[in-house]
């Protein structure tokens, strides 16, 4: 079913509270989203009505996201590194080969609340490129959708791989395709998304993702994440009513991060919010070293709690936990946090590890992934 009338605005959300509000977050206007897919029955009054208690100012999203329908799971996409089909040309450079897939897709970004967004490869964000510094790359881009798209990466590349209307192949139309086809340079936390026109609209849909090249000698070992901060507009009206760290609303506060005392952390954090000039990272009980964009193998600020963000800013974060317990992370905007962005890291002695992974409904390989990207494991 589609519904015709008028979204509750973001602030309505708010006076109502995330859980009352959030089964009608997504689709109460211009038949753009819907509560539920049409297979599927939406959340009854009465569920939508609760709250939990674990949440920033107590109050969470009621229900859980069904990952497994989604097609991608935004824990799991904290270690996703995709190092792509890996050979070595005859000068011995390393090539790796990736296929990125436009498609159109509803995705579930809080329990019971589809957006339809634009994807690569079925899911937002896309997929976590990473390679080395010097690696040819050599990505075909198949565009399945009804809209023309591109594929901009941010690094250094000739002007027809640039991904940009007007130059090289420009937007490559519905059922085409192109090889974008460059060498990975600099190193650092970078992204890609889509550069086709309106460059807004796409960018909101979903059409971006991590892009992370290591430098030649690695960095030192760490537990790696990567971070996407992302928001969608449910109701088209230039407004984001949901926020989030690898798209779906509140999920790291359900779901804590599991992390052990004393490792080194290492995230890297990307914001691609659309229509709001600012974001934010905070990290409670903690402080940690800053690389802005990642291209330099040593701080460019050290021992913050916070960081400042603008669209298409990104860089490394890189901290300790000296103490168990549970720790929040979230950006120093209250509206966004109470929005939906919001998390927690699960900080445990090694012993309790194991328990924690489980509870967290992940396993050892997500574990192993999350330790394989720097030094010495990269894919």
């Amino acid at each position: 079913m589609r519904w015709r009338k008028p979204l509750l605005s973001r602030r309505d959300v708010l006076r109502v509270g995330a859980g009352s509000a959030a089964a009608l977050a997504g689709s109460l206007a211009l038949g753009q989203g819907r509560t539920h897919p049409p297979d599927h029955a939406g959340p009854t009054a009465e569920a939508a009505a609760g709250t939990t208690h674990a949440g920033h100012g107590n109050n969470l999203m009621v229900g859980t996201v069904d990952h497994s329908r989604n097609g991608f799971d935004p824990m799991a996409i904290l270690t996703d590194w995709d190092g792509g089909r890996v050979s070595t040309l005859p000068d011995g450079q390393t090539l790796r080969d990736y296929t990125m897939i436009a498609q159109n897709k509803d995705i579930e970004i809080a329990p019971g609340v589809f957006f339809p967004a634009w994807t690569y490869n079925g899911r937002v964000p896309g997929p976590t490129l990473r390679c080395t510094e010097g690696d040819r790359l050599r990505i075909t881009f198949i565009n399945q959708t009804t809209h023309p798209h591109t594929i901009h990466f941010h690094g250094v590349h000739p002007a027809d791989m640039d991904g940009v209307p007007g130059t090289g192949p420009g937007e490559i139309q519905p059922g085409g395709r192109f090889v974008y086809e460059f060498d990975a340079e600099p190193f650092g936390c970078h992204l890609y998304h889509c550069h086709a026109t309106s460059l807004k609209r796409h960018i909101h849909k979903g059409m971006y993702g991590a892009f992370i090249v290591d430098p030649k000698g690695g960095r030192p070992p760490a537990r790696e994440f990567v971070m996407v901060q992302n928001a969608f507009d449910t109701n088209f009206d230039g407004t984001n009513e949901i926020y989030a760290v690898n798209t779906v609303g509140f999920e790291f506060a359900r779901r804590p991060i599991p992390i052990q005392k004393g490792e080194l952390v290492r995230i890297y954090l990307i914001n691609i919010l659309e229509f709001d000039l600012i974001n934010s990272f905070h990290l409670h009980a903690n402080f940690f070293n800053y690389y802005d964009t990642g291209t330099t193998l040593e701080p460019t600020s050290r021992i913050v709690d916070t960081i400042m963000q603008a669209q298409g800013q990104r860089g490394i974060l890189e901290f300790r936990y000296k103490f168990t317990g549970t720790f929040m992370f979230h950006p120093h905007i209250s509206e966004f946090t109470e929005l939906g962005w919001m998390g927690n890291f699960q900080v445990v002695d090694p012993e309790a590890y194991p328990a924690a992974l489980q509870a967290a409904g992940v396993d050892a390989e997500w574990d192993r992934r999350g330790r394989q990207g720097a030094a010495g494991g990269r894919p």
